[in-house]
């Protein structure tokens, strides 16, 4: 895998070994940040990380800093090595965590956009419930959700966008109110 464009633009890295996570598409990914615009000292949350290539996209297309959550030992031991590898060890924190726990343990901790990309396998709805309480006041969540299903929608957010990948939507969503 390589991160697409930034100040670590065309550097590779690694994702999981296995069928445990589903690495999202350079295409999508690009597409997600495009959308977004200028992120220059944003902050991040990747649940759901996988590889945590969101989070490094993120990092080298300037946001300030960049917390990676995944439940899946073998996911969260190849992002620590591609921090390091990266040079990233100082703007991305990798925490091995379910996203509902963590965020039962972080409740007043937010960000200025939380990517959520769950496993397709086995949607958790309730864990990217739970996300919401981590978007600030003027915050984005966008979702990886499958392409067949519906988007849900979710108490104090509006969805502002959505774009089909393949077999996948991305979702956006602000903070209403």
């Amino acid at each position: 895998m390589r991160v697409i464009a930034g100040s670590l633009g065309g550097r590779q890295f690694e994702a999981p070994a296995g069928h445990r996570t589903h690495p999202m598409s350079e295409k999508a990914r690009g597409a997600i940040f495009n959308m977004l615009g200028d992120i220059e000292g944003l902050t991040v949350l990747d649940a759901f990380a996988g590889s945590g290539a969101l989070s490094f996209e993120a990092i080298s297309r300037g946001a300030k800093n960049a917390v990676a959550i995944d439940i899946d030992n073998g996911a969260i031991t190849t992002v620590v090595k591609s921090i390091s590898d990266l040079g990233l060890k100082k703007s991305v924190k990798a925490i091995r965590a379910g996203v509902s726990s963590w965020s039962d343990n972080n409740p007043d901790t937010s960000f200025d956009i939380v990517l959520a990309d769950p496993p397709f396998e086995k949607l958790q709805i309730k864990s990217v419930e739970h996300l919401v309480e981590h978007v600030n006041g003027d915050g984005v969540l966008v979702l990886s959700w499958p392409g067949a299903l519906k988007a849900p929608e979710f108490m104090g957010l509006t969805m502002v966008a959505q774009k089909t990948y393949g077999d996948n939507q991305l979702v956006f969503y602000k903070k209403t109110g």
